[in-house]
This record gives C-alpha cells, sequence and structure tokens, in this order.
C-alpha cells in the first residue's frame, strides 16, 4: 500500500490554474487528497496521480517450442532487447528475456515505450539448450558432429575447460554470444580463460576428449 505524500505539486484553482504549485497534503479519503495551495492557503480536493497499466502480449520461446502470455506495464515503461523479466502464469513461472519489440504493423525495433508495443518476443533464460559443434582431436573437420547440451542458463563454459555430459566430453576452442547479450566486448571468444553463461551462448566450439584414446592410430 503506497503512503500518502506530505506534498503534491498540482494547479491550484485560485491562484495558478495553468500552472502546478507546490501543496500541502492535509487529509486523504474517498480517493481524494485534500490538499493547501503553498502560494495562496486556498483549501481544495484532488485526485491522486494513477499509473496507467497497459497489457502486452508476449511470445515465450521455450525448449523448440513456443506459448504466448499476456504481462501488464506501466504504460511509459520502456522495454527493450536484452532486458529479462520474471513472467509468471497458471502454466509456468520463469525468467526470460527479450529478443524483439513489435510495433504496429508488425514493425521490429529494438526498445520501445509500453504503450506502443503490440508484441514482445523472448525465449526462457531459466534453462537453455546450447548447440556444441565437437571436432575430432585431429583437428579433422569433415568429421565433426553437432550436439545438444540442456544446462541451467547461468552455467558458465569456459575456453580450454573439458566438459562432461553424459557420454560426451569435449574441450572447448571458442563460443559465440547471441546478439541479446549483454556485457560482452565481442561476438566470439576463443582466448583460454574466457567465459560465457549458457543463457548468453549461440554456440561451442569444442574437441573431442573421447577420441584422444583413438587418435593416435
Amino acid at each position: 500500500m503506497s503512503e500518502t505524500p506530505d506534498r503534491v505539486p498540482t494547479p491550484c484553482p485560485s491562484c495558478s490554474p495553468d500552472l502546478e504549485t507546490v501543496h500541502e497534503v492535509l487529509t486523504e479519503g474517498g480517493g481524494t487528497y485534500t490538499v493547501r495551495c503553498s502560494e495562496c492557503s486556498h483549501v481544495h480536493k484532488v485526485q491522486p496521480d494513477s499509473e496507467r497499466e497497459v497489457t502486452i502480449d508476449v511470445v515465450v520461446s521455450q525448449g523448440g517450442e513456443s506459448f504466448t502470455a499476456n504481462v501488464t506495464a506501466p504504460e511509459d515503461e520502456s522495454i527493450e532487447v536484452g532486458d529479462e523479466f520474471i513472467l509468471e502464469t497458471e502454466e509456468v513461472l520463469s525468467t526470460v528475456r527479450v529478443t524483439s519489440v513489435e510495433l504496429d504493423g508488425h514493425k521490429r525495433v529494438d526498445e520501445a515505450p509500453a504503450d506502443e508495443i503490440e508484441t514482445v518476443w523472448t525465449r526462457e533464460v531459466d534453462n537453455v539448450a546450447v548447440n556444441v559443434t565437437v571436432h575430432p582431436q585431429d583437428g579433422s573437420k569433415d568429421d565433426s558432429r553437432s550436439i545438444t547440451v540442456q544446462v541451467p542458463g547461468d552455467y558458465e563454459f569456459e575456453v580450454g575447460a573439458v566438459d562432461s555430459f553424459g557420454d560426451d566430453e569435449f574441450e572447448i576452442d571458442a563460443f559465440v554470444v547471441r546478439g541479446d547479450a549483454e556485457g560482452y566486448r565481442r561476438d566470439r571468444f576463443e582466448e583460454p580463460g574466457d567465459t560465457g553463461f549458457a543463457k548468453d551462448i549461440k554456440r561451442v566450439y569444442a574437441y573431442d576428449e573421447q577420441s584422444s584414446a583413438w587418435s593416435a592410430w
């Protein structure tokens, strides 16, 4: 519950009907404030400003599938690509990241106020699927294979580290981050020790540790 302010800016019908002046709030009741003008001491009632909210369609990409939900937001709140928020519906509670903002007429932009937005396109980042291209130890690209690993969004991949997922074990050679990822200096990372969160990564490139036993034969 919001607290009643001590003072509010509002036009005074007695001395400044077209300009806001500082008013002392005397009482609150019935959805209005009784206020006194600091310029002329005129007492009158005003309606507190209420922040108008709008309802926005949200499309969520989740594990190769998608569904649509709705969220409410203040009409002047800016929403932009890369923003993350918690989406709570009867079916799901998850953190999602904005990947695109759509206006009327299917126009896509990177940022817009909520009252201009038709649809916000998002993807779940609590748990994500990361594509990994695995090369043989001998460096041959002909026998490379692609796998997909399911990990928490905050799982950290590191260039030079060895990761194991089920029967797959590989040493990370490089990774490429997504366009909506923030805080990265570049798109591709390949220096030992470079790290990235799974929710930010588009693809990982690695060398197959399982092939080390037969690569010399």
